[in-house]
């Protein structure tokens, strides 16, 4: 199969999960800010990133949790937000095909602005994702955001075993503890780092800048 093929599977897969309290926001779209096309922008940005991972080789592979409302919910990019949609296009060479997918709305996310700090001083590559590539909200609330569940973690898992062997990364990095149970679950070496949620900034930069 060629490169090409298998990430489009793998976008074609993920769009296709269907978790009840989820937002996919690769199938779904949310008129009050989400542009008519939304859902197939999010997908053609999160082909054009990985296509271009794949070819190009990454050493990291930085995963998180889940995707949050002002992030990764609205770019369809893992840990990214509209006000770095841009920088992550740059990153892989593909910011002519990237686009933004919203209209009026929050823009910045604190996850995502964290994170693209620390990826502002490091120049290896590095892939983003999540352990739940979904945006799970509590109930009624499509704008809130929750931690995934067990049942949504499993249920997720093997498209991230999926994406770890399309990428073939030298290293796993897991943001988060919940992100580093998922890979111990599934028999993955990684490096763990404190979330920079929560007052974690200070910490998760410090850990993230002495990954060699």
């Amino acid at each position: 199969m060629r490169t090409s093929e298998a990430v489009l599977d793998f976008v074609e897969a993920i769009a296709s999960l269907r978790l009840e309290g989820c937002f996919n926001p690769y199938a779904d779209c949310y008129p009050p800010f989400d542009v008519e096309d939304a859902p197939a922008i999010r997908r053609a940005n999160l082909f054009y990133v990985l296509a271009s991972a794949e070819k190009a080789g990454v050493v990291d592979l930085w995963v998180g949790l889940e995707l949050g409302h002002r992030g990764g919910r609205r770019t369809g990019l893992a840990m990214t937000d509209d006000a770095h949609v841009e920088a992550h296009g740059r990153r892989f060479g593909v910011a002519d095909r990237v686009r933004s997918a919203t209209r009026a709305g929050p823009t910045k996310e604190m996850t995502a602005s964290i994170v693209w700090e620390a990826l502002g001083r490091i120049d290896r590559p590095v892939f983003l994702w999540n352990v739940v590539p979904l945006h799970p909200h509590r109930p009624a609330e499509p704008l809130s955001n929750r931690r995934h569940n067990s049942n949504e973690r499993e249920a997720c898992l093997p498209h991230l075993q999926t994406l770890i062997g399309l990428l073939r990364p030298q290293r796993l990095v897991t943001i988060g503890n919940d992100a580093s149970s998922a890979l111990k679950q599934c028999g993955y070496s990684h490096v763990s780092v404190r979330h920079p949620s929560y007052g974690g900034k200070r910490e998760f930069l410090s850990q993230v800048s002495e990954i060699n």
